[in-house]
């Protein structure tokens, strides 16, 4: 079976909620070292298991968390659009956005209140990854726990928090993902 693994970006150099953040900052110094140490432990993998292919959600945090790995193996980096951030509705003000967050994450995809289909939208996120092949998919908190939501088949927002750079295995078995291990959690300011 074909394995894929998801990883969420490194740490920031600005946080979502500060009104004077950047709306899509890059890593901080801490964040680059993250990326490089992930690029590491992904290249350590046994050869059946090593990423060939690395595609990044679009933003910035996350294209600058794959370039370690898509360098180290000679490749371009990917960018997908399914496994970006979760849309936030559209009235909301960017203070607004912890708030709802929360509240979503309390509940279950098909409860979240919003300007689309949650559930569909993490359904889109797994069809994503398990489109991805031997594949490093750099993306974010929510939408890996969108993936592992679909993969357990479990509708619940909260599966885990996946720390910086935390790195979860699946296999594409089927159309569809396995979840073979998630990966490191740790406390979250999304919460």
């Amino acid at each position: 079976m074909p394995f894929v693994h998801m990883i969420r970006h490194g740490k920031p150099a600005s946080t979502w909620g500060d009104e004077q953040a950047d709306p899509d900052p890059g890593l901080d110094a801490d964040g680059k070292a993250q990326a490089e140490a992930a690029a590491a432990a992904l290249l350590a993998l046994p050869p059946a298991e090593r990423p060939v292919r690395v595609i990044s959600s679009p933003l910035r945090r996350c294209r600058e968390t794959a370039q370690p790995l898509a360098d180290a193996l000679g490749v371009s980096v990917e960018i997908e659009t399914a496994v970006a951030e979760i849309p936030t509705p559209m009235a909301l003000a960017n203070a607004e956005r912890g708030d709802w967050l929360r509240r979503s994450f309390q509940g279950r995809w098909d409860e979240i209140v919003g300007d689309l289909d949650y559930a569909e939208w993490a359904r889109g996120v797994a069809r994503a990854v398990g489109a991805s092949p031997n594949a490093a998919v750099f993306s974010h908190f929510v939408a890996i726990n969108a993936a592992v939501s679909v993969a357990r088949d479990d509708p619940r927002v909260r599966q885990f928090e996946p720390a910086h750079t935390a790195i979860s295995k699946f296999e594409i078995v089927g159309e569809g993902l396995s979840l073979v291990e998630t990966g490191r959690s740790s406390q979250t300011q999304v919460l």
